[in-house]
Protein backbone atom coordinates (compact mmCIF):
# COMPACT_ATOMS: atom_id res chain seq x y z
CA UNK A 1 0.00 0.00 0.00
CA UNK A 2 1.00 3.67 -0.43
CA UNK A 3 2.50 5.40 2.87
CA UNK A 4 -0.89 7.18 3.34
CA UNK A 5 -0.45 10.36 5.68
CA UNK A 6 -2.02 8.62 8.96
CA UNK A 7 0.70 6.50 8.77
CA UNK A 8 3.24 8.57 7.68
CA UNK A 9 2.23 11.15 11.19
CA UNK A 10 3.54 8.03 13.12
CA UNK A 11 6.43 7.48 10.95
CA UNK A 12 7.19 11.16 11.40
CA UNK A 13 7.28 11.05 15.03
CA UNK A 14 9.29 7.91 15.84
CA UNK A 15 12.32 10.01 13.41
CA UNK A 16 11.89 13.55 14.81
CA UNK A 17 12.53 11.34 18.57
CA UNK A 18 15.61 9.76 17.05
CA UNK A 19 16.76 12.56 14.71
CA UNK A 20 16.48 15.48 16.68
CA UNK A 21 19.57 17.34 17.40
CA UNK A 22 21.85 14.43 15.20
CA UNK A 23 23.99 15.80 12.40
CA UNK A 24 24.26 14.75 8.60
CA UNK A 25 27.78 13.20 8.04
CA UNK A 26 27.57 11.99 4.81
CA UNK A 27 24.91 12.13 2.15
CA UNK A 28 24.56 9.47 -1.36
CA UNK A 29 22.58 8.90 -3.84
CA UNK A 30 22.75 5.36 -4.78
CA UNK A 31 19.61 5.30 -7.20
CA UNK A 32 17.98 8.00 -9.08
CA UNK A 33 14.91 7.97 -6.88
CA UNK A 34 16.90 7.21 -3.55
CA UNK A 35 18.95 9.68 -1.04
CA UNK A 36 20.60 8.15 1.90
CA UNK A 37 21.84 10.25 4.63
CA UNK A 38 24.46 9.13 6.76
CA UNK A 39 23.96 10.78 10.69
CA UNK A 40 25.24 10.47 13.66
CA UNK A 41 24.61 11.39 17.36
CA UNK A 42 21.21 11.09 18.80
CA UNK A 43 19.80 7.50 19.92
CA UNK A 44 21.42 4.35 18.42
CA UNK A 45 24.46 6.04 17.63
CA UNK A 46 25.10 6.55 13.80
CA UNK A 47 22.18 5.74 11.15
CA UNK A 48 21.48 5.91 7.60
CA UNK A 49 18.23 7.72 6.65
CA UNK A 50 16.94 6.56 2.78
CA UNK A 51 14.19 9.07 1.45
CA UNK A 52 13.14 6.94 -1.31
CA UNK A 53 10.54 8.30 -4.40
CA UNK A 54 10.15 5.59 -5.94
CA UNK A 55 7.16 6.09 -8.31
CA UNK A 56 5.20 2.49 -6.24
CA UNK A 57 7.08 2.73 -2.72
CA UNK A 58 7.92 6.32 -1.85
CA UNK A 59 9.12 6.19 1.65
CA UNK A 60 11.24 7.56 4.47
CA UNK A 61 12.93 5.36 6.80
CA UNK A 62 16.31 4.01 8.62
CA UNK A 63 18.20 1.30 6.51
CA UNK A 64 21.16 -0.92 8.40
CA UNK A 65 23.09 -1.88 5.14
CA UNK A 66 24.86 0.27 3.31
CA UNK A 67 23.96 0.78 -0.37
CA UNK A 68 26.15 0.48 -3.44
CA UNK A 69 26.86 3.68 -4.82
CA UNK A 70 27.52 4.45 -8.70
CA UNK A 71 31.29 5.39 -9.13
CA UNK A 72 30.58 9.31 -9.60
CA UNK A 73 27.91 10.98 -7.53
CA UNK A 74 24.90 12.34 -9.11
CA UNK A 75 24.81 16.49 -9.59
CA UNK A 76 21.67 16.66 -6.89
CA UNK A 77 23.60 14.61 -4.58
CA UNK A 78 26.97 16.79 -4.94
CA UNK A 79 24.25 20.05 -4.16
CA UNK A 80 23.17 17.62 -1.21
CA UNK A 81 26.80 17.55 0.09
CA UNK A 82 27.35 21.19 -0.12
CA UNK A 83 24.67 22.39 1.36
CA UNK A 84 23.48 19.52 3.88
CA UNK A 85 26.52 17.55 4.91
CA UNK A 86 27.32 18.84 8.02
CA UNK A 87 24.16 19.88 9.25
CA UNK A 88 22.07 19.36 12.85
CA UNK A 89 18.74 18.15 12.29
CA UNK A 90 16.41 20.96 14.36
CA UNK A 91 13.17 18.58 13.86
CA UNK A 92 10.98 16.18 11.40
CA UNK A 93 7.77 17.42 10.57
CA UNK A 94 4.84 16.74 9.08
CA UNK A 95 2.86 19.89 7.29
CA UNK A 96 -1.04 19.25 7.96
CA UNK A 97 -2.41 15.76 6.90
CA UNK A 98 -0.12 15.50 3.95
CA UNK A 99 1.54 12.89 2.81
CA UNK A 100 4.82 14.80 2.64
CA UNK A 101 7.50 15.37 5.98
CA UNK A 102 10.22 18.35 6.18
CA UNK A 103 13.90 17.97 7.58
CA UNK A 104 14.72 21.07 9.25
CA UNK A 105 18.67 21.70 9.23
CA UNK A 106 20.33 23.98 11.26
CA UNK A 107 23.74 25.11 8.86
CA UNK A 108 25.79 27.95 7.28
CA UNK A 109 25.85 29.86 4.30
CA UNK A 110 28.95 29.95 1.82
CA UNK A 111 29.69 32.94 4.48
CA UNK A 112 29.59 30.48 7.55
CA UNK A 113 26.89 32.55 8.92
CA UNK A 114 23.83 30.07 10.45
CA UNK A 115 21.20 29.90 8.50
CA UNK A 116 18.21 27.22 8.43
CA UNK A 117 17.32 24.82 5.19
CA UNK A 118 14.57 22.62 4.71
CA UNK A 119 14.60 19.46 2.81
CA UNK A 120 11.27 18.36 1.88
CA UNK A 121 9.92 14.94 0.92
CA UNK A 122 7.00 14.58 -0.89
CA UNK A 123 5.83 10.96 -0.72
CA UNK A 124 2.70 11.18 -3.13
CA UNK A 125 2.98 7.97 -5.96
CA UNK A 126 4.53 9.01 -9.07
CA UNK A 127 4.48 12.83 -8.11
CA UNK A 128 7.12 12.02 -5.50
CA UNK A 129 10.21 14.36 -4.85
CA UNK A 130 13.00 15.87 -2.61
CA UNK A 131 13.21 18.76 -2.40
CA UNK A 132 16.02 21.80 -1.21
CA UNK A 133 14.84 24.86 0.03
CA UNK A 134 16.82 27.90 1.49
CA UNK A 135 15.10 29.89 4.50
CA UNK A 136 13.47 32.21 2.82
CA UNK A 137 11.61 29.21 1.27
CA UNK A 138 13.22 29.24 -2.27
CA UNK A 139 14.08 26.03 -3.95
CA UNK A 140 17.49 25.16 -4.31
CA UNK A 141 17.11 22.24 -6.23
CA UNK A 142 15.36 19.22 -7.03
CA UNK A 143 15.35 15.77 -7.33
CA UNK A 144 13.03 15.68 -9.59
CA UNK A 145 12.96 19.56 -11.66
CA UNK A 146 9.06 19.61 -12.43
CA UNK A 147 8.84 22.50 -15.57
CA UNK A 148 5.80 24.02 -16.98
CA UNK A 149 5.58 21.36 -19.84
CA UNK A 150 5.38 18.75 -16.83
CA UNK A 151 3.21 20.41 -14.88
CA UNK A 152 0.63 23.97 -15.43
CA UNK A 153 -0.51 24.43 -11.76
CA UNK A 154 2.86 23.99 -10.09
CA UNK A 155 6.68 24.21 -11.03
CA UNK A 156 9.56 22.89 -8.92
CA UNK A 157 12.21 24.68 -10.05
CA UNK A 158 15.72 26.26 -8.58
CA UNK A 159 14.60 29.89 -7.94
CA UNK A 160 11.09 29.31 -7.52
CA UNK A 161 9.58 29.86 -4.17
CA UNK A 162 8.45 26.40 -2.50
CA UNK A 163 4.26 26.45 -2.60
CA UNK A 164 2.37 23.61 -1.10
CA UNK A 165 0.98 20.93 -3.72
CA UNK A 166 -2.48 21.66 -4.46
CA UNK A 167 -4.86 20.99 -1.80
CA UNK A 168 -7.61 18.14 -2.40
CA UNK A 169 -11.26 18.48 -1.84
CA UNK A 170 -11.69 16.56 0.99
CA UNK A 171 -12.23 16.94 4.79
CA UNK A 172 -9.19 17.10 7.60
CA UNK A 173 -10.11 14.22 9.52
CA UNK A 174 -8.75 16.07 12.68
CA UNK A 175 -11.66 18.56 12.38
CA UNK A 176 -14.30 16.03 11.80
CA UNK A 177 -16.44 14.63 14.46
CA UNK A 178 -17.71 10.76 14.82
CA UNK A 179 -21.37 12.41 15.16
CA UNK A 180 -20.89 14.81 11.97
CA UNK A 181 -19.19 11.51 10.11
CA UNK A 182 -22.47 9.45 10.88
CA UNK A 183 -24.98 12.81 9.52
CA UNK A 184 -23.00 13.08 6.59
CA UNK A 185 -23.03 9.47 5.64
CA UNK A 186 -26.69 9.25 5.81
CA UNK A 187 -26.58 11.96 3.08
CA UNK A 188 -24.51 10.31 0.65
CA UNK A 189 -25.23 9.23 -2.62
CA UNK A 190 -26.94 5.52 -1.99
CA UNK A 191 -24.92 3.60 -4.68
CA UNK A 192 -21.29 3.31 -3.40
CA UNK A 193 -19.78 1.53 -0.51
CA UNK A 194 -19.35 3.11 2.39
CA UNK A 195 -15.40 3.03 2.33
CA UNK A 196 -15.33 4.32 -0.80
CA UNK A 197 -17.02 7.18 0.59
CA UNK A 198 -14.74 7.38 3.19
CA UNK A 199 -12.24 7.77 1.15
CA UNK A 200 -13.51 10.53 -0.87
CA UNK A 201 -14.26 12.61 2.01
CA UNK A 202 -11.33 11.81 5.00
CA UNK A 203 -8.00 13.48 4.21
CA UNK A 204 -5.00 11.25 4.50
CA UNK A 205 -6.65 7.72 4.59
CA UNK A 206 -5.74 5.31 2.58
CA UNK A 207 -8.25 2.37 1.09
CA UNK A 208 -7.03 -0.37 3.88
CA UNK A 209 -7.71 2.16 7.05
CA UNK A 210 -11.67 3.04 5.55
CA UNK A 211 -12.59 -0.57 4.84
CA UNK A 212 -11.07 -0.89 8.43
CA UNK A 213 -13.49 1.37 9.80
CA UNK A 214 -16.11 0.32 7.69
CA UNK A 215 -15.79 -3.32 9.07
CA UNK A 216 -15.51 -2.11 12.45
CA UNK A 217 -18.41 -0.46 11.95
CA UNK A 218 -20.67 -2.45 10.13
CA UNK A 219 -18.93 -5.94 9.58
CA UNK A 220 -18.63 -5.17 6.32
CA UNK A 221 -15.57 -4.12 4.79
CA UNK A 222 -17.45 -2.91 1.69
CA UNK A 223 -20.93 -2.28 3.05
CA UNK A 224 -22.70 -0.46 0.39
CA UNK A 225 -24.45 3.13 2.01
CA UNK A 226 -27.80 2.05 0.64
CA UNK A 227 -27.78 -0.85 3.47
CA UNK A 228 -26.68 0.74 6.10
CA UNK A 229 -29.00 1.00 8.90
CA UNK A 230 -29.17 3.77 11.72
CA UNK A 231 -27.22 1.52 14.18
CA UNK A 232 -24.46 1.18 11.82
CA UNK A 233 -24.02 4.88 11.20
CA UNK A 234 -24.46 5.44 15.23
CA UNK A 235 -21.45 2.68 15.65
CA UNK A 236 -19.40 4.56 12.30
CA UNK A 237 -19.04 7.97 14.57
CA UNK A 238 -18.33 5.77 17.88
CA UNK A 239 -15.68 3.86 15.70
CA UNK A 240 -13.81 7.29 13.98
CA UNK A 241 -13.85 8.89 17.65
CA UNK A 242 -12.09 5.87 18.90
CA UNK A 243 -9.74 5.79 15.87
CA UNK A 244 -9.25 9.87 16.42
CA UNK A 245 -8.26 9.38 19.51
CA UNK A 246 -6.13 6.42 18.77
CA UNK A 247 -4.21 8.73 16.40
CA UNK A 248 -4.26 12.17 18.37
CA UNK A 249 -2.45 10.06 21.34
CA UNK A 250 0.43 8.61 19.41
CA UNK A 251 -0.31 5.70 20.08
CA UNK A 252 0.31 3.96 16.76
CA UNK A 253 2.23 0.43 16.68
CA UNK A 254 3.75 -0.68 13.45
CA UNK A 255 1.67 -4.02 12.29
CA UNK A 256 3.14 -6.12 9.43
CA UNK A 257 0.48 -7.87 7.72
CA UNK A 258 1.19 -11.34 6.19
CA UNK A 259 -0.71 -13.88 4.33
CA UNK A 260 -1.58 -16.99 6.25
CA UNK A 261 -0.93 -19.86 3.12
CA UNK A 262 2.49 -18.42 2.23
CA UNK A 263 3.70 -16.30 4.72
CA UNK A 264 4.03 -13.67 1.64
CA UNK A 265 4.05 -9.87 3.02
CA UNK A 266 0.65 -8.38 1.81
CA UNK A 267 0.23 -4.68 3.70
CA UNK A 268 1.65 -3.06 6.64
CA UNK A 269 -0.30 -0.29 8.93
CA UNK A 270 -0.36 1.37 12.26
CA UNK A 271 -3.15 -0.49 14.21
CA UNK A 272 -4.40 -4.16 14.75
CA UNK A 273 -6.44 -4.72 10.90
CA UNK A 274 -9.34 -7.35 11.99
CA UNK A 275 -11.28 -6.90 8.16
CA UNK A 276 -9.21 -10.16 7.01
CA UNK A 277 -10.79 -12.56 9.58
CA UNK A 278 -7.77 -14.77 10.19
CA UNK A 279 -7.00 -14.88 6.18
CA UNK A 280 -3.44 -12.56 7.58
CA UNK A 281 -1.16 -13.11 10.16
CA UNK A 282 -0.87 -9.28 11.65
CA UNK A 283 2.48 -8.89 14.24
CA UNK A 284 3.71 -6.07 15.09
CA UNK A 285 7.63 -4.91 14.40
CA UNK A 286 10.12 -3.34 16.79
CA UNK A 287 9.85 0.20 15.05
CA UNK A 288 8.18 1.72 11.58
CA UNK A 289 11.47 1.74 10.20
CA UNK A 290 11.63 -2.13 10.78
CA UNK A 291 8.22 -2.47 9.39
CA UNK A 292 8.78 -0.61 6.49
CA UNK A 293 11.99 -2.33 5.68
CA UNK A 294 10.20 -5.56 6.15
CA UNK A 295 7.71 -4.54 3.54
CA UNK A 296 9.65 -2.66 1.06
CA UNK A 297 13.06 -3.37 0.84
CA UNK A 298 13.48 -6.79 -0.87
CA UNK A 299 10.96 -5.60 -3.27
CA UNK A 300 12.57 -2.08 -3.86
CA UNK A 301 16.07 -4.15 -3.85
CA UNK A 302 14.38 -6.53 -6.89
CA UNK A 303 13.13 -3.47 -8.91
CA UNK A 304 16.27 -1.85 -8.68
CA UNK A 305 18.18 -4.59 -10.07
CA UNK A 306 15.97 -5.33 -12.86
CA UNK A 307 16.51 -1.77 -13.88
CA UNK A 308 20.13 -2.30 -13.85
CA UNK A 309 19.76 -5.34 -15.85
CA UNK A 310 17.19 -4.14 -18.23
CA UNK A 311 19.95 -3.61 -21.34
CA UNK A 312 21.51 -6.99 -20.71
CA UNK A 313 18.49 -8.79 -20.48
CA UNK A 314 17.25 -6.87 -23.64
CA UNK A 315 19.89 -8.07 -25.61
CA UNK A 316 20.45 -11.94 -23.82
CA UNK A 317 16.83 -12.31 -25.09
CA UNK A 318 16.46 -11.02 -27.90
CA UNK A 319 19.48 -13.35 -28.31
CA UNK A 320 17.63 -16.18 -27.04
CA UNK A 321 14.89 -15.51 -29.08
CA UNK A 322 16.84 -15.49 -32.56
CA UNK A 323 18.84 -18.77 -31.50
CA UNK A 324 14.85 -20.45 -31.09
CA UNK A 325 13.75 -18.78 -34.45
CA UNK A 326 16.73 -20.54 -36.15
CA UNK A 327 16.26 -23.94 -34.67
CA UNK A 328 12.73 -23.96 -35.67
CA UNK A 329 13.29 -23.57 -39.10
CA UNK A 330 16.65 -25.89 -38.81
CA UNK A 331 14.16 -28.79 -37.58
CA UNK A 332 11.42 -27.76 -40.00
CA UNK A 333 14.16 -28.18 -42.36
CA UNK A 334 15.86 -31.22 -41.20
CA UNK A 335 12.27 -32.61 -41.09
CA UNK A 336 11.77 -32.55 -44.88
CA UNK A 337 14.87 -34.57 -45.45
CA UNK A 338 13.28 -37.42 -43.88
CA UNK A 339 11.79 -38.22 -47.25
CA UNK A 340 15.04 -38.16 -49.23
CA UNK A 341 14.57 -42.09 -49.66
CA UNK A 342 11.73 -41.24 -51.91
CA UNK A 343 14.05 -38.78 -54.46
CA UNK A 344 16.13 -41.22 -54.95
CA UNK A 345 13.69 -44.31 -55.68
CA UNK A 346 11.91 -41.76 -58.40
CA UNK A 347 15.10 -41.54 -60.12
CA UNK A 348 15.98 -45.27 -60.27
CA UNK A 349 12.00 -45.55 -61.63
CA UNK A 350 13.31 -43.46 -63.98
CA UNK A 351 16.50 -44.93 -64.80
CA UNK A 352 14.49 -48.29 -65.61
CA UNK A 353 12.25 -47.05 -67.79
CA UNK A 354 13.83 -44.96 -69.76
CA UNK A 355 13.18 -46.85 -73.32
CA UNK A 356 9.82 -45.76 -72.88
CA UNK A 357 10.40 -41.80 -72.03
CA UNK A 358 10.85 -38.95 -74.04
CA UNK A 359 11.97 -35.40 -73.81
CA UNK A 360 9.27 -32.87 -73.28
CA UNK A 361 7.17 -35.67 -71.18
CA UNK A 362 6.24 -33.46 -67.91
CA UNK A 363 4.67 -36.47 -66.94
CA UNK A 364 5.21 -40.56 -67.04
CA UNK A 365 3.29 -43.73 -66.04
CA UNK A 366 5.96 -46.41 -64.87
CA UNK A 367 5.76 -49.82 -63.26
CA UNK A 368 6.79 -49.27 -59.47
CA UNK A 369 9.18 -52.32 -58.66
CA UNK A 370 9.81 -51.55 -55.12
CA UNK A 371 6.11 -51.66 -54.11
CA UNK A 372 4.31 -55.23 -53.78
CA UNK A 373 2.63 -56.38 -56.69
CA UNK A 374 4.33 -53.79 -58.56
CA UNK A 375 1.72 -51.14 -59.48
CA UNK A 376 1.95 -48.56 -62.17
CA UNK A 377 2.71 -44.94 -60.42
CA UNK A 378 2.73 -41.51 -62.35
CA UNK A 379 6.05 -39.50 -61.97
CA UNK A 380 6.23 -35.67 -62.39
CA UNK A 381 9.08 -35.16 -64.68
CA UNK A 382 10.55 -31.44 -66.23
CA UNK A 383 9.93 -31.02 -69.81
CA UNK A 384 13.00 -29.13 -70.44
CA UNK A 385 15.23 -31.96 -69.32
CA UNK A 386 15.47 -35.62 -71.21
CA UNK A 387 14.39 -38.63 -69.08
CA UNK A 388 18.53 -39.50 -67.87
CA UNK A 389 19.00 -35.38 -66.67
CA UNK A 390 15.18 -35.92 -64.96
CA UNK A 391 16.75 -39.22 -63.35
CA UNK A 392 19.95 -37.05 -62.37
CA UNK A 393 17.80 -34.24 -61.03
CA UNK A 394 16.15 -36.80 -58.65
CA UNK A 395 19.46 -38.35 -57.43
CA UNK A 396 20.97 -34.64 -56.68
CA UNK A 397 17.98 -34.08 -54.61
CA UNK A 398 18.64 -37.20 -52.37
CA UNK A 399 22.07 -36.47 -52.33
CA UNK A 400 21.57 -32.59 -51.24
CA UNK A 401 18.63 -33.70 -48.86
CA UNK A 402 21.34 -36.45 -47.02
CA UNK A 403 24.21 -33.83 -46.78
CA UNK A 404 21.53 -31.19 -45.21
CA UNK A 405 20.56 -34.30 -42.68
CA UNK A 406 24.34 -34.49 -41.42
CA UNK A 407 25.06 -30.26 -41.33
CA UNK A 408 21.36 -29.85 -39.85
CA UNK A 409 22.16 -32.65 -37.25
CA UNK A 410 25.42 -30.20 -36.27
CA UNK A 411 23.76 -27.21 -36.43
CA UNK A 412 20.66 -28.12 -34.33
CA UNK A 413 23.16 -29.14 -31.19
CA UNK A 414 24.91 -26.37 -31.52
CA UNK A 415 22.15 -24.22 -31.87
CA UNK A 416 20.51 -26.23 -28.84
CA UNK A 417 23.64 -25.61 -26.98
CA UNK A 418 23.34 -22.07 -27.33
CA UNK A 419 19.75 -21.72 -26.38
CA UNK A 420 20.60 -23.87 -23.42
CA UNK A 421 23.71 -21.30 -22.10
CA UNK A 422 21.67 -18.28 -23.39
CA UNK A 423 18.97 -19.62 -20.69
CA UNK A 424 21.74 -20.31 -17.90
CA UNK A 425 22.36 -17.01 -18.50
CA UNK A 426 19.31 -15.39 -17.86
CA UNK A 427 18.43 -17.10 -14.67
CA UNK A 428 22.12 -15.57 -13.84
CA UNK A 429 20.84 -12.60 -14.49
CA UNK A 430 18.16 -12.75 -11.54
CA UNK A 431 20.59 -14.18 -8.84
CA UNK A 432 22.82 -10.28 -9.77
CA UNK A 433 22.84 -8.47 -6.72
CA UNK A 434 25.19 -5.66 -7.16
CA UNK A 435 26.99 -3.85 -10.17
CA UNK A 436 29.94 -6.25 -9.73
CA UNK A 437 27.59 -9.07 -10.59
CA UNK A 438 26.78 -7.53 -13.57
CA UNK A 439 30.09 -6.62 -14.56
CA UNK A 440 31.12 -9.72 -13.96
CA UNK A 441 27.93 -11.20 -16.21
CA UNK A 442 29.33 -8.48 -18.82
CA UNK A 443 32.43 -10.04 -18.74
CA UNK A 444 31.36 -13.41 -19.51
CA UNK A 445 28.74 -12.31 -22.67
CA UNK A 446 31.58 -10.82 -24.08
CA UNK A 447 33.71 -13.68 -23.97
CA UNK A 448 31.00 -16.11 -25.02
CA UNK A 449 30.17 -13.16 -27.92
CA UNK A 450 26.83 -12.83 -27.17
CA UNK A 451 28.06 -9.22 -26.03
CA UNK A 452 30.65 -7.23 -28.95
CA UNK A 453 33.16 -5.41 -27.48
CA UNK A 454 31.79 -2.10 -28.54
CA UNK A 455 29.11 -2.69 -26.37
CA UNK A 456 31.27 -3.12 -23.32
CA UNK A 457 33.46 -0.19 -24.00
CA UNK A 458 31.99 1.85 -21.63
CA UNK A 459 31.06 -0.76 -19.01
CA UNK A 460 34.98 -0.36 -17.49
CA UNK A 461 35.58 -4.26 -18.27
CA UNK A 462 38.66 -3.76 -20.32
CA UNK A 463 40.81 -3.26 -17.15
CA UNK A 464 41.15 -5.56 -14.00
CA UNK A 465 37.77 -8.33 -14.39
CA UNK A 466 35.19 -7.36 -12.00
CA UNK A 467 35.77 -9.38 -8.39
CA UNK A 468 32.04 -10.34 -7.64
CA UNK A 469 31.90 -13.32 -5.06
CA UNK A 470 29.84 -15.96 -4.66
CA UNK A 471 26.44 -16.66 -2.59
CA UNK A 472 28.42 -18.23 0.94
CA UNK A 473 26.25 -20.05 3.17
CA UNK A 474 26.79 -22.25 6.68
CA UNK A 475 24.91 -24.91 7.34
CA UNK A 476 23.12 -25.52 11.18
CA UNK A 477 25.78 -27.94 11.63
CA UNK A 478 28.73 -26.00 10.61
CA UNK A 479 29.81 -26.80 6.84
CA UNK A 480 30.36 -24.05 4.29
CA UNK A 481 28.07 -23.83 1.27
CA UNK A 482 28.74 -21.69 -1.94
CA UNK A 483 26.86 -21.07 -4.70
CA UNK A 484 27.57 -19.46 -8.29
CA UNK A 485 25.72 -16.33 -9.36
CA UNK A 486 26.45 -16.69 -12.82
CA UNK A 487 28.42 -19.50 -14.98
CA UNK A 488 32.07 -17.94 -15.27
CA UNK A 489 31.43 -18.49 -10.96
CA UNK A 490 29.78 -21.79 -11.43
CA UNK A 491 33.24 -23.15 -13.60
CA UNK A 492 35.25 -21.77 -11.08
CA UNK A 493 33.64 -23.14 -8.08
CA UNK A 494 33.38 -26.74 -9.42
CA UNK A 495 36.43 -26.80 -11.40
CA UNK A 496 39.02 -24.84 -9.32
CA UNK A 497 38.00 -23.42 -6.28
CA UNK A 498 36.34 -27.16 -4.73
CA UNK A 499 38.33 -30.19 -3.52
CA UNK A 500 37.44 -33.51 -5.53
CA UNK A 501 36.08 -34.74 -1.65
CA UNK A 502 33.71 -31.82 -1.67
CA UNK A 503 30.18 -32.32 -2.73
CA UNK A 504 28.73 -30.86 -6.22
CA UNK A 505 24.70 -29.99 -6.24
CA UNK A 506 22.55 -28.58 -8.94
CA UNK A 507 18.85 -28.81 -9.85
CA UNK A 508 18.36 -31.74 -12.41
CA UNK A 509 17.71 -30.69 -15.92
CA UNK A 510 16.57 -27.05 -14.26
CA UNK A 511 19.02 -24.05 -14.78
CA UNK A 512 20.34 -22.63 -11.75
CA UNK A 513 23.38 -22.47 -9.52
CA UNK A 514 26.66 -24.68 -8.83
CA UNK A 515 26.31 -25.31 -5.16
CA UNK A 516 29.29 -26.68 -3.22
CA UNK A 517 29.20 -28.10 0.21
CA UNK A 518 32.86 -27.90 1.36
CA UNK A 519 33.44 -30.70 3.55
CA UNK A 520 37.04 -30.02 4.63
CA UNK A 521 37.38 -34.08 5.26
CA UNK A 522 34.85 -34.67 7.37
CA UNK A 523 31.36 -36.64 6.49
CA UNK A 524 28.60 -34.58 5.53
CA UNK A 525 25.69 -34.60 7.79
CA UNK A 526 22.11 -35.46 6.47
CA UNK A 527 21.11 -31.99 7.87
CA UNK A 528 23.95 -30.56 5.60
CA UNK A 529 23.38 -32.68 2.65
CA UNK A 530 19.76 -31.25 3.10
CA UNK A 531 20.23 -27.62 3.35
CA UNK A 532 22.60 -27.44 0.68
CA UNK A 533 20.03 -29.18 -1.72
CA UNK A 534 18.18 -26.57 -0.64
CA UNK A 535 20.47 -24.07 -1.48
CA UNK A 536 20.55 -25.21 -4.85
CA UNK A 537 16.84 -25.77 -5.56
CA UNK A 538 16.19 -22.17 -4.16
CA UNK A 539 19.17 -20.66 -6.69
CA UNK A 540 17.42 -21.82 -9.49
CA UNK A 541 14.54 -21.50 -12.05
CA UNK A 542 12.63 -24.47 -9.57
CA UNK A 543 12.74 -21.71 -6.86
CA UNK A 544 8.89 -21.03 -6.42
CA UNK A 545 8.05 -25.27 -6.94
CA UNK A 546 7.98 -27.95 -4.41
CA UNK A 547 9.92 -31.40 -4.49
CA UNK A 548 12.90 -30.09 -6.93
CA UNK A 549 14.99 -32.65 -7.83
CA UNK A 550 18.46 -32.08 -7.10
CA UNK A 551 21.64 -33.68 -8.36
CA UNK A 552 24.26 -34.42 -5.91
CA UNK A 553 27.78 -35.55 -6.35
CA UNK A 554 31.38 -35.87 -5.65
CA UNK A 555 33.30 -32.93 -7.38
CA UNK A 556 35.59 -35.44 -8.91
CA UNK A 557 32.95 -36.92 -10.69
CA UNK A 558 31.72 -33.59 -12.49
CA UNK A 559 33.49 -33.20 -15.98
CA UNK A 560 33.86 -30.16 -18.65
CA UNK A 561 33.29 -31.25 -22.08
CA UNK A 562 36.23 -29.20 -24.60
CA UNK A 563 34.94 -26.58 -25.95
CA UNK A 564 31.66 -26.42 -23.22
CA UNK A 565 30.39 -22.75 -22.85
CA UNK A 566 30.76 -21.44 -19.44
CA UNK A 567 28.76 -23.47 -16.94
CA UNK A 568 27.90 -26.51 -19.05
CA UNK A 569 29.32 -29.66 -17.36
CA UNK A 570 28.63 -33.51 -17.32
CA UNK A 571 28.50 -35.62 -14.65
CA UNK A 572 27.30 -39.67 -14.87
CA UNK A 573 27.93 -40.77 -11.20
CA UNK A 574 25.23 -38.71 -9.14
CA UNK A 575 22.13 -39.42 -6.59
CA UNK A 576 19.08 -37.22 -6.63
CA UNK A 577 17.18 -35.56 -3.73
CA UNK A 578 14.23 -33.83 -3.86
CA UNK A 579 13.87 -30.80 -1.51
CA UNK A 580 11.42 -27.75 -1.15
CA UNK A 581 12.79 -24.63 -1.01
CA UNK A 582 12.02 -22.45 1.71
CA UNK A 583 13.34 -18.72 0.99
CA UNK A 584 13.39 -18.01 5.40
CA UNK A 585 15.11 -21.00 6.23
CA UNK A 586 17.83 -20.48 3.75
CA UNK A 587 18.02 -16.61 4.23
CA UNK A 588 18.94 -17.42 8.16
CA UNK A 589 21.70 -19.96 6.66
CA UNK A 590 23.96 -17.57 4.22
CA UNK A 591 26.94 -15.58 5.78
CA UNK A 592 27.39 -13.14 2.82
Amino acid sequence: MPLDAICLRAVTNELNNILAGCRVEKVYQPDRDEIVLQTRGGQGGPRRLLLSIAAGSPRVHFIDAARENPAAPPMFCMLLRKHVQGAKIAAVSQPAVERMLTIELDTTDEMGVPCKKHLICELMGKHSNVILCGEDNRIIDALRRVDGDLSGKRQVLPGLFYRMPPAQDKHDPFTVSGTGLAAAVSQAEEGQTLDRWLLSQLLGFSPLLCRELSFRATGDAAKPIARMTDENRQQLGKVYDDFMSYVEDNRAKPFLLTKVEDGAVFDFTFLPVTQYEGLMNVTQADSFSALLAAFFEKKGKAERMQRRTGDLHKTVTNARDRVARKLAAQKKELAATHNREQYKRTGELITANLYQLEKGMNKAKVVDYYAENCPEVEITLDVRLTPQQNAQKYFKLYNKAKTAEEVLTQQIEQGTAELDYLESVLAALSEAENERDLAQLREELTQSGVLSAKQTRNKKLRGKPAQAKPFHYRTSDGFDVFAGKNNLQNDLLTLKTAFKSDIWFHTQKIHGSHVILVTDGREPTDEAMTEAAMIAAYHSRGRSSSLVPVDYTPVRQVKKPAGAKPGMVIYHVYQTAYVTPNEAEVEKLRVE
